[in-house]
């Protein structure tokens, strides 16, 4: 929050970056109305919801007859944004050919309707997103480097819900005042308990439909009960259990043993993520810049 506070002011590009359901378009509207643009539109455009031949005129416009049902002439995205924040979710969709001229919509902050040979100027701050490895991407020729760099101006790295569980109790207080307005509910132990302990692959927005559902199950009731919340919340695997050890009499090296099933396991998840850090450490449940402190310590970076 304080580097969105932080960059918020400046008409810098932005690239939000995390997965499904963390808030990325929560996080735009959060930067376009802490800064001089708020007073203009926040324009948001989904580039995986609309298909590839109807993206580039969604984004620039068109003028009438530009192609089959063009009955008239239509604003694009960037011009409805003029002044204001144009948000690009799933960027990395595009295709090669969109991904060239968003570039240099980028660049001069100018472009032509389909259709059109008139060059259009805008004045726009653009915030791209995305749940895919951007970086990956560009190493394997899908998404064109120049462009990622020019998205990429200022990273913003939203971590998953899992990564940040202490959140969770201040999250469903929200939730909780937004479907329940003036009923005062709250959440039971073992409903609170259950929900810290799930693993939200769909992240805040998994959350805060699971606490809708919650609240609309509760039928007058103004405590939530565990029994209120969905079935896969409930469902916590039992932990592993713990391996065996030949244990000598003559003792072992406790830290030196837990050292080397750390180091184990780290490397395996490396090597089952082909060295990906960010997926491996989704898989061991920590955060990435904790799986690079321990591969430091380790002697393995």
């Amino acid at each position: 929050m304080r580097l969105l506070e932080t960059v918020a002011p400046s008409n810098s590009t932005i690239l939000v970056t995390g997965e499904t359901g963390t808030g990325k378009e929560v996080v735009a509207r959060a930067i376009h109305h802490n800064s001089p643009r708020r007073a203009h539109r926040f324009v948001a455009l989904n580039c995986s919801a609309i298909p590839e031949t109807l993206l580039e005129a969604e984004l620039f416009g068109h003028v009438r007859g530009a192609f089959t049902g063009a009955v008239g002439a239509r604003q694009g995205r960037f011009e409805q944004a003029h002044k204001g924040t144009l948000f690009l979710d799933e960027v990395g969709t595009m295709s090669a050919a969109l991904q060239m001229k968003l570039l240099r919509a980028l660049q001069e902050r100018e472009f032509e309707r389909v259709g059109d040979t008139q060059t259009t100027k805008v004045d726009v701050r653009v915030i791209a997103a995305t749940n895919s490895d951007l970086t990956r991407m560009v190493a394997e020729g899908t998404f064109r480097e120049d462009l990622y760099y020019r998205l990429n101006v200022i990273p913003v790295q939203l971590p998953p819900l899992r990564d940040r569980r202490e959140d969770i109790p201040l999250l469903v207080t929200h939730f909780l005042e937004k479907y329940a307005p003036g009923r005062r509910m709250q959440m039971s132990q073992n409903a609170l308990r259950a929900l810290m302990a799930f693993g939200w692959p769909g992240n805040v927005r998994q959350l805060e439909n699971a606490v809708e559902r919650a609240v609309t199950l509760c039928a007058g009731r103004d405590t939530v009960d565990a029994h209120d919340l969905p079935p896969d919340v409930l469902e916590i695997p039992e932990p592993a259990a713990t391996p065996f050890v030949d244990f000598p009499e003559s003792g072992l090296d406790l830290t030196a043993y837990l050292t080397a099933i750390e180091r184990d396991l780290i490397l395996r998840s490396l090597d089952r993520t082909s060295g990906n850090r960010n997926k491996a450490a989704a898989l061991l449940r920590i955060k990435r810049t904790t799986l690079v402190e321990k591969l430091r310590r380790l002697g393995s970076d």
